[in-house]
């Protein structure tokens, strides 16, 4: 199993790039090509153009980490590939996908071209099964399975290192493990690009939930505490921290809402911003977060 934040190497690249021939042209490209995008680099030892074209395309290739392949064919040594296809001039790139050409280009492209050329391709091919990966990843977490989820999630990572729900995810498995401060590093170190990501700061509002959930008061003598004084905000508070720590995320929110409905400015407005840490903490679309925003706003703006 890999450890929280490895993750295995991407794809090889005689994995990802490989050269071709006429009696393997029908498996190195038109079969494989049901199964990812493959371009087709017509070449010749020869052709200038073909220097500078091949190693920028094997380079969009290998960035795109198995979302598209490339095959090479010399076309001196596959004349009768290059008729067949009706190759006139060289360097001349087709792209195969479901066993049929789907775009090309003649002549040598700048590089920032190229890899249009290639994420389009990539778009063709879906997203190479990254969504079942997170699903499973996320399944293997809530039934408790955190070295899987552990590894599921790196190895996703592995390819995409600035995918914020994979890295969200394996900063939840040291959340689950109990291991707050090293996911509060884990995320504190996460790429400028998805720092801010909503699935970044939903796991920054667990950690800070946890935190509060490990020094949780009393449930049964908090809920006597309010009712012996509806007017003790801090026990409200107290009882609202306890019953989010206990899985009674509903309760906690009612309570919020009350506390934040009898005095919104108690201790700096800590009610509401309880409120959106709760509400950051779950997904957006969970009927708690949606109803206790709603009530929130009717509250605000009455």
């Amino acid at each position: 199993m890999l450890g929280l934040g490895e993750a295995p190497l991407s794809p090889a690249a005689d994995d990802l790039i490989k050269d071709s021939s006429e009696a393997t042209f029908m498996q190195d490209v038109i079969e494989a090509s049901r199964e990812v995008p493959v371009i087709v680099d017509f070449w010749a030892t020869w052709c200038g153009p073909c220097k500078t074209l091949g190693p920028a395309l094997e380079a969009a290739v290998l960035a795109a980490k198995g979302k598209v392949k490339m095959v090479k064919v010399d076309v001196d040594q596959n004349q009768r590939i290059a008729a067949q296809l009706r190759i006139q001039s060289i360097p001349t790139v087709y792209a195969f996908w479901q066993g049929q050409p789907v775009d090309g280009f003649q002549g040598a492209l700048p590089a920032s071209d190229l890899k249009k050329f290639v994420d389009k391709l990539s778009a063709m091919g879906g997203d190479g099964g990254l969504a079942d990966a997170l699903a499973a990843a996320e399944e293997m977490l809530e039934q408790g399975a955190l070295a899987d989820a552990t590894e599921t999630f790196a190895a996703i990572l592995g390819e995409e290192p600035e995918n914020p729900v994979a890295y969200a995810g394996l900063a939840r498995t040291h959340i689950a493990a109990g291991n707050l401060d090293q996911a509060e590093a884990f995320l504190t170190a996460a790429p400028a690009a998805i720092a801010k990501a909503k699935e970044i700061e939903a796991a920054r509002a667990q950690i800070e939930l946890a935190r509060q959930a490990a020094n949780a008061g009393p449930e049964a003598e908090l809920r006597a505490a309010v009712a012996a004084d509806p007017s003790n905000h801090q026990a409200r508070f107290d009882l609202a921290v306890a019953l989010n720590a206990g899985g009674k995320v509903e309760e906690a929110v009612d309570e919020l809402l009350d506390l934040f409905r009898r005095d919104r400015e108690w201790n700096d407005g800590a009610a509401r911003a309880q409120l959106f840490t709760i509400f950051e903490a779950l997904k957006p679309q969970d009927p708690i977060v949606l109803k206790g925003r709603r009530r929130l706003s009717s509250m605000i703006f009455a």
